[in-house]
C-alpha cells in the first residue's frame, strides 16, 4: 500500500515536471554570424591584445598611475558597482521567493452583542446585553509551488539582470581607461603644438628685426617689414587659445579622476613608445571580451526569461496556506486548552483576466526580440569600432612617414628663401611669408599626426574588449 502511494506520488511529479517543461524553455545562447566582422581583414590569430594588462600596454608610468587612481576614483564606475549591488538584491528577492512566507500577529477583539440579536423575551432584551474580549496570537505562512517554473524562470531573469550590471560596470571600466588615455595624450599633444608655436613665435621675433635691418641696406621696402610683423602676430594670437586648450583639457581629465579641476602631472609627447604588434585575434573572441556585446546579451537572456515568466500566468496557481496560535476569551487561560490551527492548500486557474495575461506575453516576446536585436547591433558596432581603429592607426603610420618628408622639404624652403632674400632678388618677403605659414601648419599636423596613432592604439584596445581583465 505505502509502495503504491509513493509510485503515484512519483508519477504526479514526473507528469508535473514534463508539463512544466513545455510551458517554460531552456536557454540557449543565440546564433550571431561573427565572419567579415573586421572589414578587409583575414585573421586566424586567436592572440588579442585585448588580453594585455594595462601597465604592459602603456609604458608611461605617470600614465598608468592616472588611470589606476581612476579605476580608484571615477564616479561613474562607483555608481555602476552601485547598480550591481542592486540587482543583487533582486536576485536575492528572488531566491527568497521559494521559501514560505510567515508573518506574526498578536490581536485583541472587544464584542458587544444585544439580547435582541439572540432572541431573548422582549421583557429582557432592553437590559440585557452580551459582552466578549477575544485574545488572539498567531503565525500566518503562505507558500507558492513552483509547478510551472514561475519562480525559477524569475529568478534566471534577475540572475541574468546581475550579470548584465556586472557587464555593464566592465564596459564603464574599459571606457574608463580609453578615456583616460585619450584625454591625457590630447594633453601632450596641446603641450607640445604650445612649444612648437612658442619656439616659432621667438624665430619670427628675431625675423622681424632681420627684415628691419634688410630695409636700411635697400634690400626690402616698407611692405617687408610689415607683413614680418604680421606674420609674428599671427603666431602669437593663437598661444592663449592653445593655452586655454590645456585648461580645458587638464579639467575634463580631473572629472574623470573625481578631481577638482587642476593641474595634472605627465611627461611629453616625445617620451611615449607606442607599442607596434597590434594584434586583433579573431572577430568571435568579441563575444567574451567586450563587456557590452555579453551586457546585450544578458538583457536578451533576461528578456528570454520574462517571457517564460509571463507563459506560467496562463496556468494554475498552486498555494498552500496555514495559521496557528493560541486564542481565549481569558486572558488568564491564555496558554491553557487554547491553540487552534488550519492548513488550506487551493488551486488558482485563470478563466477570464481581461486579456492581461494574453498582453503581458505579446509585450514579453516583443522585448526579447527587441533585446535580441540590441544584441545583433552590440555586435556589430564592435566589428566596426575595431576595423574603425586599425584603420585609423595604418593612416596615422602612413601619414607620419610623409609627414617627416613634407617637414624636411618645408625647412629647406624656408632657409633658402631667407637666404635669398639676403643675397639676392631672387624672392621677396611673400615667399619667406608663406614657406614659414607652412612650416608650421606642417609641424602642428604632425603632432595630431602622432596622436592619432596613439589614440587609435587605445581605441582599438578598447574595440577589441581589453582593459577589464
Amino acid at each position: 500500500m505505502i509502495y503504491s502511494y509513493k509510485r503515484q506520488i512519483l508519477a504526479t511529479l514526473a507528469a508535473t515536471a514534463v508539463f512544466a517543461s513545455c510551458v517554460t524553455k531552456k536557454y540557449q545562447q543565440p546564433v550571431v554570424n561573427t565572419d567579415k566582422l573586421y572589414r578587409d581583414t583575414t585573421i586566424s590569430d586567436t592572440t588579442s591584445m585585448a588580453n594585455m594588462p594595462v601597465n604592459q600596454l602603456f609604458s608611461d608610468t605617470v600614465l598608468v598611475n592616472l588611470i589606476q587612481e581612476g579605476l580608484r576614483e571615477n564616479l561613474d564606475l562607483k555608481t555602476a558597482v552601485q547598480r550591481i549591488n542592486e540587482a543583487q538584491a533582486t536576485f536575492n528577492q528572488s531566491k527568497a521567493a521559494y521559501l514560505p512566507s510567515l508573518e506574526g500577529s498578536a490581536s485583541a477583539t472587544r464584542a458587544k452583542t444585544s439580547a435582541a440579536s439572540l432572541n431573548f423575551p422582549p421583557e429582557f432584551a432592553s437590559s440585557f446585553n452580551l459582552k466578549t474580549t477575544t485574545y488572539q496570537a498567531a503565525l500566518n505562512t503562505s507558500w507558492e509551488a513552483d509547478i510551472w517554473g514561475k519562480l525559477s524562470s524569475a529568478k534566471r531573469a534577475a540572475l541574468a539582470s546581475l550579470l548584465q550590471s556586472d557587464a555593464a560596470k566592465r564596459a564603464v571600466q574599459t571606457q574608463l581607461i580609453a578615456d583616460i588615455a585619450n584625454a591625457y595624450y590630447n594633453l601632450l599633444a596641446l603641450d607640445q603644438q604650445l612649444a612648437i608655436t612658442q619656439q616659432t613665435l621667438t624665430i619670427r621675433v628675431k625675423d622681424v628685426e632681420t627684415v628691419k635691418a634688410l630695409k636700411e641696406g635697400a634690400v626690402v621696402n616698407g611692405a617687408a617689414v610689415v607683413q614680418s610683423e604680421a606674420n609674428r602676430y599671427a603666431a602669437e594670437v593663437t598661444i592663449p587659445d592653445l593655452k586655454q586648450s590645456i585648461r580645458e583639457a587638464e579639467n575634463a581629465l580631473s572629472i574623470l579622476l573625481a578631481r577638482a579641476p587642476g593641474t595634472i602631472k605627465r611627461t611629453s609627447l616625445n617620451e611615449q613608445k607606442p607599442i607596434a604588434d597590434l594584434k586583433t585575434g579573431i572577430p568571435s573572441q568579441l563575444l567574451k571580451n567586450r563587456p557590452d556585446v555579453q551586457e546585450a546579451e544578458f538583457a536578451f537572456r533576461s528578456a528570454f526569461e520574462n517571457t517564460n515568466l509571463a507563459r506560467t500566468y496562463f496556468y494554475p496557481q498552486l498555494t498552500i496556506t496555514g495559521q496557528a496560535g493560541l486564542s481565549t476569551l481569558q486572558l488568564k487561560n491564555f496558554f491553557d486548552h487554547s491553540i487552534f490551527y488550519n492548513f488550506v492548500g487551493g488551486i488558482t486557474q485563470p478563466i477570464f483576466n481581461k486579456g492581461q495575461n494574453r498582453a503581458r506575453l505579446r509585450t514579453a516576446q516583443a522585448q526579447q526580440q527587441e533585446a535580441y536585436y540590441a544584441y545583433q547591433k552590440s555586435l556589430l558596432t564592435a566589428g566596426q569600432e575595431v576595423t574603425n581603429a586599425l584603420f585609423s592607426y595604418q593612416n596615422a603610420i602612413e601619414k607620419q612617414g610623409s609627414r617627416a618628408k613634407q617637414l624636411q622639404a618645408l625647412e629647406k624652403s624656408v632657409d633658402y628663401t631667407k637666404e635669398l632674400l639676403r643675397y639676392s632678388s631672387a624672392t621677396n618677403y611673400t615667399d619667406v611669408l608663406t614657406s614659414e605659414q607652412s612650416l608650421l601648419a606642417a609641424q602642428l599636423s604632425g603632432v595630431n599626426d602622432h596622436l592619432q596613432e596613439l589614440q587609435a592604439i587605445v581605441n582599438l584596445y578598447r574595440a577589441l574588449g581589453g582593459g577589464w581583465k
